[in-house]
């Protein structure tokens, strides 16, 4: 069977590059000018008119040519300039235009004298660039353009594709009217939408597909591209209001991104990850095996927090699902707020606020104490407890230590040898634990009894590590003199009213959980897990992956990666290099990665590959999850 013949009609201006280039050059030309700003609105505001078919493009181009007031210098200065803002997708893919360059013709109401240069690098000859011209006068001004020339004239690309005569299919890709209309004329066998640089209603409700790179455009014409599967037609489902520098961040990348306000139950999730790519979630969303069951799809979760107990990790590994998380990005934010408690808990100031908040005036010194020449005792030595120590030292505080791992100190910080020696010589203690089920009631009534009578217990980390029905009667009975607590067994899923036996309490600070929720450290969070995701579908990296093997190797430009995620059990490398050598596929890296029970493979490959090839990697027994990635 003869394959039909195809050809890809490209537009300039905000196709193949990210700008106008008669706005560019406005700008260029108009500088120092006091009424700038307003002419490049005009011009703009002209363009888009044009554009839209609101005005002819001869009105159009007329008009602006007038407020330009440029220069036959001037132009090797656009060029430059244009260089530097070839659309992203266009710019990464220049292999498709070398192979086809046969095949690919621009017509653009644009003009040769810019378009040349630039299209140029790309393989395209002159003699399959259409476009408009410039006249100068004599001193070199430009002054106009040839009106002789059909691409001058409204509906211009549709004469000048008729007058081509191509034969086969003949496919455009442009953002505007003067596109849409050579496939509504008749001449044209479809038409893209083209939407990474600009996003025109008119272009896309006339498309027959919309494309927000062209790497869409690639895929869904199976051409050689830079990536296998283009990024728009990854869903990212973002739940817990994460911060939106993190939706900005994926969405830049092109990704397709959506973001919901609240968590989900079980049920909603359910429901909600059928297609789903990538899950960004926070500290309450409930990432089950039901949940994991019905993610056809999923290939990452992003935990937009330190812990992570929320998620079946066992089962996310099992299923080939890496999950990320954000261990350090709000340390500072926990920290810092652990030393003002400290502080407000000793000197006794939120019953002092109550008061005067009732009307009471009670000036005192009872019961407030300075925090310097105090004993801090720490339970968990990890990163907010060491940066804590940190800090509290340098308050004046005598820092005590307690991990059942061995840590080594920092600065003048005392390990004590158990949980008890630090209960029985605190002045205050704060808990910084790890997620670790095996903590529930770590902090019970007999650790509450060892404590120093008066002193002050901070709980920033679980809430399930402290029993709250202990702490509520250790409070009331003046064993302990206050406490701060953020964290609660069970918490809303949601904002409104909330109970807790510790409501009420004489010295209590009780916060909703709000202990790395400062602007701060939810924006770290947002540019840590994002990078991580994005690391991993991109290139394939898993560093700091909760629950899979640390892989990282540099991306390939002139390769093809393969990723194998499978279970660790013997052979299964023979396998996948018997399977690569049938199809003699030469490689140029691999790295392996194992833990007890997953193996995760990364195969850069320096030639074509037969299609044949992903099927029968994919058919090897004991493979999870296979990608290609480029």
């Amino acid at each position: 069977m003869t394959k039909v013949a195809r050809n890809y009609v490209f537009d300039f201006d905000s196709t193949l590059t990210r700008v106008e280039a008669l706005d560019v050059l406005a700008e260029m030309t108009l500088q120092g000018k006091s009424n700038r700003e307003e002419i490049i609105d005009e011009i703009q505001r002209i363009t888009n008119l044009g554009i839209d078919g609101d005005i002819s493009f001869t009105e159009s181009l007329e008009r602006r040519i007038k407020l330009l007031e440029a220069h036959k210098d001037d132009l090797e200065g656009l060029v430059q300039e244009l260089r530097q803002k070839i659309s992203k997708s266009i710019e990464s893919n220049k292999e498709f235009f070398e192979k086809f360059s046969d095949d690919i013709y621009v017509i653009s109401c644009g003009f040769k004298e810019f378009i040349d240069p630039i299209v140029k690098e790309y393989n395209i000859p002159s003699d399959r660039v259409y476009a408009n011209t410039f006249e100068f006068d004599e001193e070199g001004n430009i002054i106009g353009f040839d009106e002789k020339n059909v691409l001058a004239t409204h509906n211009g690309k549709i004469e000048c594709l008729k007058n081509l005569h191509l034969e086969g299919e003949v496919q455009v890709i442009g953002d505007g009217y003067s596109d849409y209309v050579m496939r509504e004329a008749g001449i044209a066998d479809k038409f893209f939408a083209y939407t990474e640089n600009v996003h025109r209603q008119k272009a896309a409700e006339h498309a027959d597909h919309v494309a927000p790179n062209l790497d869409e455009f690639l895929f869904v014409n199976d051409l050689p591209r830079n990536i296998s599967y283009p990024k728009n037609r990854i869903k990212i489902l973002l739940l817990e209001n994460v911060h939106p520098a993190a939706f900005h961040n994926l969405s830049e990348d092109g990704f397709s991104v959506e973001l919901v306000k609240s968590s989900l139950s079980e049920e909603e999730l359910i429901e909600r990850i059928k297609g789903v790519h990538v899950l960004g979630i926070r500290s309450k969303t409930q990432v089950t095996q039901k949940v994991l069951d019905a993610a056809d799809k999923l290939l990452v979760v992003g935990a937009f927090c330190i812990g992570t107990t929320q998620i079946d990790l066992d089962y996310c590994k099992s299923r080939g699902v890496v999950v990320f998380n954000a261990p350090y990005s709000n340390t500072r934010s926990v920290v810092e707020l652990a030393i003002g408690e400290i502080i407000m808990l000793m000197r006794y100031v939120f019953p002092r606020s109550t008061e005067i908040h009732g009307g009471q005036w009670n000036k005192t010194a009872a019961n407030s104490k300075e925090v310097r020449g105090k004993n801090l005792g720490i339970v968990g030595y990890g990163n907010i407890g060491k940066q804590l120590s940190v800090l509290a030292e340098a308050i004046g505080m005598r820092v005590y230590y307690y991990d059942i791992d061995d840590k080594l100190a920092i600065g003048n910080a005392v390990k004590c040898e158990t949980l008890e020696n630090l209960m029985n010589i605190s002045d205050v203690v704060s808990l910084h634990i790890d997620d670790n089920k095996a903590n529930k009631n770590f902090i019970g009534e007999r650790e509450l009894n060892q404590m120093k009578n008066g002193a002050m217990l901070v709980n920033l980390s679980r809430g399930f590590v402290v029993d709250i029905e202990a702490l509520a009667e250790a409070l009331k009975s003046g064993k302990l003199g206050g406490a701060a607590v953020d964290v609660y067994p069970k918490e809303p899923r949601a904002n409104g009213e909330f109970h807790t036996e510790l409501q009420g309490l004489d010295n209590v600070i009780l916060t909703p959980h709000v202990g790395g929720s400062t602007e701060e450290a939810q924006r770290n969070i947002a540019d840590f897990v994002p990078n991580k995701i994005m690391e991993y579908i991109n290139s394939g990296n898993t560093v700091d992956a909760v629950n899979f093997p640390n892989i990282r190797l540099p991306k390939q430009t002139n390769a093809h990666r393969f990723l194998h995620i499978h279970k660790n059990v013997p052979g299964i490398m023979a396998k996948i290099n018997k399977v690569l050598a049938k199809y003699e596929l030469n490689i140029n890296g691999q790295y392996l990665s194992t833990d007890s029970e997953l193996g995760y493979v990364i195969t850069d490959l320096d030639k074509e590959y037969n299609k044949e090839v992903i099927k029968a990697l994919r058919k090897i027994e004991n493979t999870i999850k296979f990608r290609v990635l480029y």
